[in-house]
C-alpha cells in the first residue's frame, strides 16, 4: 500500500527562516531520505512553491480560474498529479482537461496548480 506524507507548517514562519537554516534542515533530511530510498520506500518527494504561486480551478456549475489556493476548508486534499509542462499556461490547460471527467460526474471541488520548488531527480515523467 502506498502512502502520501503531506508536510504542513506555517508558511509565513517557514519562509521567514534564513536560507542557512533551511539548507541545514534539507541536509539533515538527506540521510533519512537516502535510507528510505535504499529500503525501497521512497518515491518522488517534492517541495511546493508558496501558496502565493498557486492557481485554483474551481468547478461546479461553472469553471472559474482563481489566483491562489482557494479550496474550501470543508474540502480535503485527496491526491495529486505530478505533471511536466513547458510553462504555467500549459499546466492550467492540463488542469482544465482533468476537470472534464469530474464535471461529467457532477462533482464539485477544486484543482490547485502550484509550481514545484525542487526538481525530481528521477528523470522524465514520460
Amino acid at each position: 500500500m502506498l502512502y502520501a506524507i503531506l508536510c504542513y507548517s506555517d508558511e509565513v514562519a517557514t519562509r521567514a527562516k534564513p536560507k542557512a537554516q533551511d539548507d541545514a534542515l534539507l541536509a539533515d533530511l538527506e540521510p533519512v531520505q537516502r535510507q528510505l530510498c535504499d529500503e525501497g520506500k521512497l518515491g518522488p518527494h517534492l517541495r511546493l512553491m508558496p501558496t502565493t504561486a498557486a492557481t485554483t480551478l474551481r468547478y461546479g456549475k461553472e469553471t472559474v480560474v482563481l489566483d491562489g489556493p482557494f479550496a474550501e476548508t470543508k474540502e480535503q486534499l485527496l491526491g495529486f498529479y505530478v505533471i511536466e509542462c513547458a510553462n504555467f499556461d500549459e499546466a492550467i490547460e492540463v488542469g482544465q482537461r482533468l476537470l472534464g471527467p469530474r464535471i461529467a460526474h457532477g462533482g464539485a471541488g477544486a484543482l490547485e496548480i502550484r509550481p514545484v520548488a525542487m526538481s525530481w531527480t528521477g528523470g522524465s515523467l514520460k
